[in-house]
């Protein structure tokens, strides 16, 4: 280990300072009254008192999903349905019934809070096939008479498409369980993603899906959008509010990115733990991608507590800390790595006992002898965007930028007595 510690060289903090970016701002005011009024038009034909309505709720952190599954839930108990609800997240929750309970406790939602019953069961059944690719559903959400299905709109981290993330992924794959998310991922592979809009219409056509309930967010990920769709036009509306999702979607204002410090990565965060949007670094068997903001070397910091121990993305970082390790479940993360075809996220970079050891390696993986003139960049999570500690070398390019505002003054980064950084506070009151 000496000769490691003498290889990093000194530690010389580099001088940083708390930058506020301006973002989209469309939080809905009064969501239960919104939700309210979307919900009242939608009388689906054909349905009959007493049927019953599985209701797909994935594990992404959606802001207030809880409110929006239990409103949901009352608006069918009004129309005489007897609701219950599925998960439907492939294999997260290390592709386990009680592991999905979990996931789905941890956002708030559970039995006494939705006042429906959970049906959690890894059983699937094949129902059709495309592309020589079978498709496989939730067998409990096939016995119920009718699928709703909830799920947050928004881009890929992986591929771009009309479709990426959304109601129809949550078809497709969600709702097809660790075994149907497995065979969809190995199809795509072979086909492309654009196999995922066909899979969504073979079900939407061969399934009664009620409606699903698609949900935009803002740059601050409040809620700005829900909208309750109708099957015949889910594929043709998701199209639409992706690009809705896309244009409020924060993102890293600055580029040539010398250092990334994330100080979280979780699946309660991003699907691969820090959103590739934002890094703008992605790499697996479908195809890597390096761009804006063009970041040379990421440390991530921490996984995040709501991620349960899964740490799939941490391979897309150059840079860790032990402590990120011992924290890390292989076994959800390689379950997740395997299901997805990507076992690159799965991989364990570089890591050191301090956040200290960490930055003089990534000075020495720069080539530089400190981080004193590099540009670097820390965030909290790839999710909060508002707030960004910035060094002193991109001083001028903040200054010329009118959606960049300096918050502190100019200062050493400074470290524990255990050798790490602080906690990133917003400096905002």
């Amino acid at each position: 280990m000496e000769s490691i510690r003498n290889a990093l060289g000194p530690f010389r903090p580099p001088q940083t300072a708390y930058v506020r970016q301006k973002l989209h701002a469309a939080a809905i005011e009064d969501l239960p009254r919104h939700l309210k009024e979307i919900l009242a038009p939608i009388r689906p034909s054909g349905v009959r008192p007493g049927q019953s309505v599985a209701v797909a709720v994935g594990s992404r952190g959606i802001r207030q999903l809880d409110c929006i599954v239990l409103h949901c839930i009352r608006h069918l108990k009004s129309l005489g349905l007897r609701p219950f609800i599925v998960p439907a997240m492939g294999s997260h929750g290390g592709a386990s019934a009680q592991g999905q309970l979990a996931v789905l406790k941890r956002l708030g939602i559970t039995e006494t809070a939705m006042q429906a019953p959970i049906v959690s069961d890894m059983t699937v059944r094949r129902v059709g096939e495309l592309d020589q690719m079978e498709i496989c559903l939730d067998q409990a959400a096939l016995e119920a008479d009718h699928i709703v299905i909830v799920n947050r709109i928004k881009p890929h981290t992986k591929f771009n498409a009309d479709i990426e993330s959304g109601l129809c992924k949550m078809l497709t794959i969600g709702l097809g369980k660790d075994r149907g998310a497995r065979t969809f991922h190995r199809c795509a592979v072979r086909h492309g993603f654009g196999i995922l809009e066909k899979a969504a219409a073979w079900i939407l056509g061969h399934q009664s899906i009620l409606f699903g309930l698609a949900v935009v967010e803002d740059g601050f990920g409040q809620t700005a959008h829900v909208e309750a769709v109708l099957p015949g036009r889910m594929i043709e509306r998701e199209k639409a509010l992706l690009k809705e999702a896309c244009r409020m979607m924060p993102g890293i204002p600055l580029n040539g990115i010398d250092l990334l410090i994330v100080d979280f990565i979780g699946k309660d965060i991003s699907g691969i733990g820090m959103d590739s949007n934002v890094t703008g670094r992605h790499r697996d068997i479908v195809g890597d991608f390096f761009t804006h903001p063009h970041v040379r070397r990421i440390f991530v910091r921490n996984l995040s507590p709501g991620s349960d121990g899964n740490a799939s993305g941490i391979g897309l970082a150059d840079i860790t800390t032990r402590r990120l390790v011992e924290s890390m479940d292989r076994g959800k993360t390689y379950i997740n790595a395997l299901t997805a075809i990507s076992l690159e996220k799965a991989a364990i970079p570089m890591y050191f006992d301090t956040d200290r050891e960490c930055l003089q390696a990534a000075a020495a993986g720069l080539g530089l002898d400190s981080l004193n003139a590099a540009r670097l960049v820390r965030i909290q999570d790839t999710s909060k965007l508002e707030i960004l500690q910035v060094s002193r070398a991109l001083e001028f390019e903040i200054r010329a930028r009118t959606d960049l505002t300096r918050l502190t003054e100019w200062a050493p980064m400074t470290l524990d007595s255990q050798g790490n950084l602080p906690a990133f506070e917003s400096p905002l009151p």
